[in-house]
């Protein structure tokens, strides 16, 4: 696979996580619990993101590992397989 390809693949992947967590936020838009729709993003993000094929990191995200359960700076995501 070219260099571009595999850029765009990582451009698209990028683009449906953020989708995937955007909608999973959305369903709970307009119910007052602004904690909740954020949970059900991040919730949503780390699943997608622990599905691609990637060896990630965040780099930025919701915290300290202290200060956040999920998507914490340092955290490693993806299934360890592929580019980093």
């Amino acid at each position: 696979m070219s260099s571009e390809n595999l850029d765009r693949g990582l451009v698209l992947d990028a683009v449906r996580v953020t989708e995937i967590a955007a909608i999973a936020a959305w369903k709970l838009v307009g119910r007052g619990d602004e904690k909740e729709a954020d949970q059900a993003a991040v919730d949503a993000m780390r699943t997608a993101l622990n599905d691609l094929d990637i060896d990630g990191e965040i780099v930025i995200g919701e915290g300290e590992r202290d200060e956040a359960p999920m998507l914490y700076i340092g955290e490693k995501v993806g299934s360890g397989k592929g580019p980093a």
